[in-house]
């Protein structure tokens, strides 16, 4: 994580001399990297540093993000996040700073029509940020990692007046102006199999953000090499299987090039509430796959969700171009977070 987090000072607004030694805002935006702010967040918390978030919560024509991006920001200036393309995260973590100093939250507004003429937008739109430290942190956090654990989205109500939160459906109170963030679990993809088509999607899908479970039958003892799973899972398939729980934010793709494991394979992704489930193999035998699952009971609806050959056409040939179409095809499907201003 220190490798990616980026250290700032402003000294247009604090000439100070810092405690500790503190970098220049970085020549690469290597901050807009990190998608997943809970383990930066929580990482500060325990380390015992004060932290402020900054959100996207409006948006007036372009804006290369979409409502609810955030940006993390700590007491020593380190950043990760962005809530645009590189054109104000700068700003924004000045104004974190200050924050922190006076313990107000503030609206940023940049953008087409903004009074902040010296930072605008490339896309030509505008934005608003809202900028507030987390008074409690703590509480933040635990309801946070609670949610995770149980693989369930956290609804937290912001209160654009005041900064605090609201967990669940609960309205703050005595606040109109309200932005209603979300946040998912970690986006989890179960993969089946042992050839090199796994072994490169096992190793590229964590730098798409997933959580990457492999279940390969009477496998050796370790994961292979390369890779940062989640699970390893060597058990008979029928036993792994009969184990596995799939939600709305897991995909399931099977690549064991097998036909009756393939099969039940996919009967548990089609029976689950999985967001893809997909099969590696031939278009010759997408069809005696279909066949096979309406034999087993399974409609023409459920059939629809399969993904089979699995990945988009790119015309990928090498196990990395074909773990590449996977996990295209899984950008296309994946869960996204809908978050909205009440």
């Amino acid at each position: 994580m220190t490798d990616t987090l980026i250290s700032f000072t402003d000294r247009r607004r604090d000439t100070r001399p810092a405690a500790t030694p503190r970098a220049q805002w970085p020549a690469w935006p290597v901050y807009g990297l990190i998608d997943d702010l809970y383990p930066v967040v929580a990482g500060w918390h325990a380390d015992g540093h004060r932290v402020v978030l900054a959100t996207l919560v409006a948006v007036t024509g372009s804006s290369p993000r979409p409502l609810g991006s955030e940006m993390a920001i700590n007491d020593r200036g380190e950043v990760a996040g962005y809530v645009s393309g590189g054109c104000v995260e700068g700003a924004v973590a000045a104004q974190a700073l200050d924050v922190l100093k006076t313990g107000e939250p503030v609206m940023l507004d940049y953008g087409a029509g903004s009074p902040v003429l010296d930072v605008q937008l490339t896309c030509g739109g505008r934005i608003g940020i809202f900028v507030r430290a987390l008074e409690e942190p703590g509480a933040f956090i635990q309801h946070w990692e609670q949610a995770r654990d149980q693989r369930q989205p956290l609804n937290v109500a912001i209160d654009l007046d005041t900064g605090t939160h609201r967990y669940g459906s609960a309205q703050p109170a005595g606040s109109d102006r309200v932005f209603r963030q979300r946040y998912l679990p970690p986006a989890r993809l179960v993969i089946a199999g042992g050839d090199p088509v796994t072994l490169a999607l096992a190793q590229l899908a964590p730098s798409f953000g997933y959580e990457v479970v492999l279940l390969r039958p009477y496998g050796p003892p370790s994961p292979p090499p390369g890779t940062a799973l989640a699970h390893y899972d060597t058990r008979p398939l029928a036993r792994a299987l009969a184990a596995l729980e799939l939600d709305p934010f897991t995909a399931l793709y099977t690549l064991t090039h097998d036909i009756d494991d393939d099969h039940a394979a996919l009967a548990k992704g089609l029976s689950s509430p999985a967001f893809a489930v997909g099969a590696l193999g031939s278009r010759s035998k997408a069809s005696d796959r279909s066949a096979r699952l309406r034999a087993a009971g399974f409609s023409d609806s459920d059939l629809d969700r399969l993904h089979t050959p699995a990945g988009l056409a790119i015309n990928a040939r090498e196990p990395r171009e074909i773990a590449l179409s996977v996990l295209a095809e899984l950008v296309a499907l994946r869960p996204r977070v809908n978050a909205a201003t009440a």
